[in-house]
């Protein structure tokens, strides 16, 4: 074991890799310690749902920019790497069966665009058909902006497997998916030809000195000398934090995706990320129905449900698996690792998802076996991260990235470089810092803050 480091990272997650990966790569440090009692990318990262979009609300611009500026880096490590991790450009299929629900799609559109997302193209009843459908691979050929489409016949002749009752979608076309495994070790693996280390240890105390990072002890008795510590440490991230003294305004929801093979071919393998917007109360049979009301635990399932539900083909053009995700339940709970399963996801995420794609009602009664697995959404109340300095001279935080950690963690990772490096920090830099809880304007604005169609 070194004695010394010049960066100590805690947390070997999407996070904490990609700033290891801008610090050694981009900035040439070289002495960096990546530390982990895990596997690499094994906490959180790999519970993904690889996906990726720049059609973000505000208020203000910084969670768009921001998320161009990573867009515009995934593209170049893609083309660096050539396409290692299959990025492609489907896009987000939002749908509605509400008629009265489209104006709502409308105005998340004129939004997002406003805001620097990209152009909004009306697809009407009658109007010429200029719609370009998606690319199912690469990325390189496909529109930016978004289709937003109320012509019934475009809607079937494009997207058959949708219900006929679907009355508008956003297609948004400046996102897609990835291979978030092969990104991260792809990232670990240029981190590593530069000199990062990782390190398979639990930090369990941070020295400090004079106001300032000194060290770091490990659960073994071994202490390493650093002046620059990093938590990168996902849903564990407030526990880290604490040991600086420090309290972050974050907090912990469960989050769970289920897989199947898709035998019966509903989802087209070419289909974009497709999701219902509308809230909905699931079809149970009578006597289903009455089971599940009686119990306290379920009898949440009869009653009205989020909207959100998803699903997205995997794999290949020649594959059969389908992900998909359903967050029915944002509670705030304490991280248990590994998280607590729910034998019932994966059919709460199917029916979930009936109203929208109808012919997904044939695995009811024969489910395919199905591969569940969870994982955290670390959250600020508002939704948006934390890449900044810590209130302790040479503390940096990379964290709360709720559901869009593998789509934020190259703008981010390069942000928290850009801290630690003293370089040049982009106009979107204090959005995403710790400071703006000190900003009474900003504390008052949380108040009448709305979800304005955040998935």
């Amino acid at each position: 074991m070194k004695t010394s480091a010049e960066v100590v990272i805690c947390g070997a997650g999407i996070g904490g890799i990609a700033t290891a990966y801008f610090l050694s790569v981009r900035h040439g440090i070289k002495d960096i310690l990546l530390v982990d009692e895990r596997a690499p990318l094994s906490l959180t990262s790999d519970k993904s749902t690889e996906c990726y979009r720049n059609w973000w609300p505000g208020p203000g611009d910084a969670m768009v920019q921001m998320m161009n500026r990573g867009i515009d880096l995934l593209e170049e490590l893609a083309v660096e790497s050539k396409n290692l991790f299959h990025l492609n450009r489907r896009g987000y299929l939002y749908a509605t069966t509400d008629l009265n629900r489209v104006t709502g799609l409308e105005g998340f559109a004129e939004e997002a665009s406003s805001l620097g997302a990209g152009e909004i193209r009306c697809h009407t009843p009658g109007s010429s058909n200029t719609y370009r459908p998606a690319e199912s691979e690469g990325f390189h050929n496909s529109p930016g902006g978004a289709d937003l489409i109320t012509n019934k016949d475009l809607i079937q002749e494009h997207f058959p497997y949708l219900s006929p009752d679907v009355a508008g979608l956003l297609h948004v076309r400046r996102a897609g998916w990835l291979s978030a495994q092969q990104y991260g070790i792809y990232l670990l693996d240029q981190a590593r030809a530069k000199g990062v280390k990782f390190v398979s240890d639990k930090i369990v105390d941070v020295v400090i000195e004079n106001g300032r990072i000194t060290g770091i002890q490990f659960a073994g008795g071994e202490e390493i000398r650093t002046s620059i510590f990093v938590i990168a440490a996902g849903p564990l991230a407030a526990q880290v934090v604490e040991m600086l003294g420090i309290d972050i305004p974050v907090f912990n929801e469960r989050h769970m995706k289920a897989a199947f093979n898709d035998g019966q071919g509903v989802i087209r393998r070419d289909a974009p990320l497709l999701i219902y917007t509308d809230e909905q109360e699931l079809d149970w049979m009578e006597e289903e129905r009455a089971a599940l009301t009686e119990e306290e635990d379920t009898r949440w399932l009869t009653e009205t449900l989020p909207s959100g539900a998803h699903v997205r083909p995997e794999g290949g053009l020649g594959a059969e698996t389908i992900i998909l995700l359903w967050d029915t339940r944002e509670e705030e709970v304490e991280p248990i690792l590994p998280p607590p399963i729910d034998p019932m996801y994966a059919e709460i995420a199917l029916r979930g998802l009936i109203k929208l794609i109808p012919a997904l009602a044939v695995y009811l009664e024969h489910l395919p076996k199905p591969y569940i697995d969870g994982g955290y959404y670390t959250k600020t109340r508002e939704n948006r991260p934390l890449a900044c300095p810590l209130p302790v001279d040479g503390a940096y935080l990379i964290g709360a990235m709720s559901g869009y950690g593998i789509m934020a963690s190259a703008a981010l990772g390069e942000l928290t470089a850009a801290h630690i490096t003293h370089e040049t920090l982009p106009d979107y830099a204090p959005a995403f810092d710790l400071s703006r809880y000190r900003d009474p304007r900003y504390l008052a604005m949380l108040d009448s803050w709305g979800d304005s169609w955040q998935l």
